[in-house]
């Protein structure tokens, strides 16, 4: 018998759930291995029975792909998918693989599957499920989208709260756990049990009158504290306490047994009778120093005068080996450990694995130390990606396979048609195969497949809404005719821009490798594919003597301001000047702490020119640029005011382009003829976006998320208070920040007001354009350093600062917005 886990953190409403029996997850989960036999039509049917998905390439976990002898396959719970070579029926291989790129990473032995869902789809569990709902509701059960989601077979969007539905008995979390099993729980376990019973009932309270889609009350799907207290009492607990640094000893291997900065005392105990108290203490700075002789000189005298054993855990089995090469390089010689059972057993001194643990930690008693990845860098570590290449951005239509019917696309002489498929057709000289493209009226024009260059992908409006064009009108010769002049509008602008940064010789920049890759270990994560292309792509155009005028369009949070801060660096380390040029006061106040921070190890003089600063720093300010003792600016319009003189100015960056004025614009083409220009923005205004498509400005897309990075989830829904007050405490209940966008200045203060009556739990400010100068900037302020929890606000947060704890925005009346207002929005 395979063990599911050594090691589970459960949350509240995990264990408190009523969960679906053992006997389904363990008739839906099963093990193979390399070497054993494998039939593919019986994998299936098991994948199938298991609710897995088909797809053509396997991207998230339930999915799988099946191509002839290779089966990829991403179990759930897994992080990483897996590719079986198949022999016959024989597993001849088993290797997991990067979603991204297809290619694979490392060998692995086995492949342990669980189910992709907790509730059967099956005809069998639909009809279950239809039987209960109709005599757990009144009412007629085909008003409601839940039961009509279920009864298709659609594992819908909230259908864990009717997962009692599917099943005759539901089983407790007690039933996964076996007897030998050691809770660990944290002492204010009780009132967090008691706290969530109070939010679930008030969640009943609200959807309860909800006829269309009802909700289960509490007691059909979760225990109470008293029954969750009862069912885990058989089993060995310890209460997890951490103890102030200076009421905690570490064991340790040196006479007067100090670590700094744990303070000796009394030592904890980790007793496995229940209700014990278990020490721990956070470690001791252990961050390597790449500059250093010795980066992993902390971490060796840790281990050395450590009393107990050191295990160090990595985030998966890659990054396992990338340290262990690590180590090894510097003179560490960890025991590679595959289970925390194997760990046990060890005595050696220094052990490295893999686990999901978020941070590192001590015990006292038996001395043990974990340390995970996180205590090495600055932030949480992430794995590296290779390939970094450039996505094509280009439209024509290389292979079929690109379209598939219905989809709108363009051709060249005629417009916007619709494809339709491929006929064969005897023109006289033989059978030949013909693409069928729709346009207005019904009228078909074929093309031959040897014009397919012809054919280009439609990338305008939505696909069903495209503009069909109407064969023979001149409708797009016309609209051809009408962009062409404005080509020769943009051109003759260009050109003479252009004839100016010709005229003067550019200056190339000396970029050292050296300081440049020592300045980027600054970066606490792993640049993605477009930002590494991006980077790559400034760099040379700084070296190329050849004047830059490059933008950077990028989602928000997707790292533009890292590219920005590699070009800085390397403008100033050669001897130039930077400005940085953005919209608003408080994105040049969060600027300058992101630019202060990260050269804070260098020898840069960073200055801030806004209203944040008196009138006798911005004159300091000024003579320091004029004098050349000032090598970063950044501030808003003010920068481009005819009294800013730079001694030596090299680069100019600016923060999305389309918020300044046609003022700001004008002088901004001027800076363009004399010194090196970075763009940066999220929503670029479609001149400038055009401008980059047709090759006119040189353009970067930093179109990949970051690692990790979770996708926005966007709901669209009617005004609902019930749901307003669901997703504010959802938010609030993880500490987090909401945004309430109420875009109405006049009214807002009806919103604030209803808000505090919906929302009694939050504390709440409002900021809108209105106010007095400063006012909003003080407020924006306040909810960065969270001092309050919910700001109502109107589109002023559209290019404000980055609130890393913010992560809900509610946009009442969301259709009053324009499309780059909304995507600027959910990026905030």
């Amino acid at each position: 018998m395979h063990r599911a886990f050594d090691v589970a953190i459960v949350p509240i409403a995990t264990a408190l759930g009523r969960l679906a029996p053992v006997e389904y997850l363990a008739a839906r989960s099963f093990f193979f291995g390399q070497g054993e036999r494998l039939a593919p039509e019986e994998l299936r049917r098991q994948l199938v029975t298991a609710g897995y998905s088909h797809v053509t390439q396997v991207v998230a976990p339930g999915e799988y792909c099946v191509r002839g002898g290779l089966i990829d396959l991403f179990p759930m719970g897994s992080a990483l998918p897996y590719r079986i070579e198949l022999d016959d029926e024989v597993v001849e291989s088993i290797r997991s693989f990067d979603v991204d790129t297809q290619r694979s990473i490392y060998k692995v032995s086995e492949v342990r599957l669980l189910p992709a869902r907790e509730f059967p789809l099956d005809s069998e569990g639909r009809t279950r499920f239809r039987r209960n709902f109709r005599e757990k509701f009144e009412g007629d059960p085909s008003r409601s989208r839940i039961y009509k989601d279920i009864s298709k077979g659609v594992p819908c969007a909230g259908i864990e709260y009717y997962l009692p539905l599917f099943f005759e008995e539901t089983a407790l979390i007690t039933d996964y756990l076996p007897r030998e099993t050691l809770l660990c729980v944290e002492p204010g376990l009780r009132q967090a049990v008691e706290q969530f019973w109070g939010d679930t009932h008030a969640r009943y309270a609200m959807l309860r009158g909800d006829r269309a889609n009802p909700v289960l009350p509490p007691h059909d799907l979760f225990l109470t504290a008293d029954e969750f207290f009862g069912a885990i009492k058989p089993y060995a607990r310890i209460e997890i306490r951490a103890v102030p640094s200076s009421e905690f000893r570490v064991p340790s291997s040196q006479p007067n047994g100090s670590l700094d900065p744990i303070r000796n005392n009394e030592p904890g105990t980790l007793n496995l009778e229940p209700g014990t108290p278990a020490a721990t203490a956070p470690l001791p700075p252990l961050a390597v120093e790449r500059r250093a002789d010795d980066p992993l000189h902390r971490l060796r005298a840790f281990a050395a005068a450590f009393a107990g054993r050191v295990l160090v855990l990595a985030e998966g089995l890659g990054r396992r080996e990338t340290l262990f090469e690590y180590f090894h390089e510097h003179g560490l010689a960890p025991v590679v450990v595959g289970d925390y059972a194997q760990f046990a057993a060890a005595a050696d001194r220094l052990m490295l694995g893999v686990g999901p643990v978020h941070a590192g930690f001590v015990l006292a008693d038996p001395p043990l130390a974990i340390v995970t990845e996180n205590e090495f860098y600055a932030q949480q570590a992430r794995p590296r990606r290779e390939g970094a290449k450039r996505a094509s951005t280009e439209g024509v239509l290389r292979d079929l396979s690109e379209v598939k019917g219905g989809d709108p696309v363009v051709h060249e002489q005629d417009g916007i048609g619709r494809y339709r498929g491929l006929v064969t057709m005897d023109l006289g000289e033989g059978e030949t195969e013909l693409l069928t493209l729709e346009y207005a009226g019904g009228d078909k024009l074929y093309v031959p497949v040897s014009s397919l260059h012809l054919v280009s992908r439609y990338s305008g409006a939505p696909v069903e809404a495209a503009p069909l064009h109407q064969l023979g009108s001149g409708q797009w010769a016309k609209a051809r005719r009408k962009a062409a002049k404005q080509v020769r509008d943009t051109a003759a602008e260009l050109l003479d821009l252009h004839a100016q940064r010709a005229a003067r010789q550019g200056y190339a920049f000396q970029v050292k490798p050296h300081d440049l890759e020592a300045f980027s270990d600054g970066f606490p994560f792993e640049e993605t594919r477009d930002q590494a292309a991006a980077i790559s792509a400034v760099v040379e155009d700084l070296e190329s003597g050849k004047p830059m005028d490059r933008l950077i369009c990028g989602d928000v949070g997707f790292g533009k301001t890292e590219v920005a801060l590699r070009a800085a660096f390397a403008a100033v380390a050669d001897g130039r000047q930077v400005a940085v040029l953005v919209p608003t006061t408080l994105l040049a106040e969060q600027h300058l702490n992101t630019f202060s921070d990260r050269f804070a190890d260098w020898p840069v003089k960073i200055a801030e020119l806004s209203r944040f600063r008196t009138a006798k720093e911005q004159s300091e300010a000024l003579a320091g640029l004029a004098e050349g003792r000032i090598d970063i600016a950044i501030g808003t319009h003010k920068l481009l005011s005819r009294d800013v003189k730079f001694k030596e100015l090299g680069l100019v960056i600016v923060d999305e382009e389309h918020r300044f004025g046609v003022r700001q614009k004008e002088r901004l083409k001027a800076l363009r003829a004399e010194v090196d220009v970075l763009t940066l923005t999220a929503t670029p205004i479609p001149r400038t976006l055009a401008m980059a498509l047709e090759g006119l400005r040189d353009f970067s897309v930093i179109a990949t998320a970051p690692e990790r990075r979770l996708a926005i989830k966007t709901f669209v829904s009617r005004y609902s208070k019930p749901l307003i007050r669901e997703a504010a405490l959802r938010e609030l209940k993880r500490g987090g920040q909401i945004y309430f966008l109420h875009n109405d200045i006049d009214t807002i203060r009806h919103a604030e007001e209803m808000l505090t009556k919906l929302l009694p739990e939050a504390r709440i400010r409002v900021a809108h354009g209105r106010m007095r100068e400063r006012e909003p900037e003080h407020v924006m302020r306040d909810f960065y350093q969270q001092r309050f929890n919910l700001l109502a606000c109107t589109t002023i947060i559209e290019s404000g600062i980055d609130v890393p704890t913010a992560n809900t925005i509610i946009l009442n009346r969301a259709d009053k917005l324009g499309l780059a207002q909304l995507h600027q929005l959910r990026g905030r």
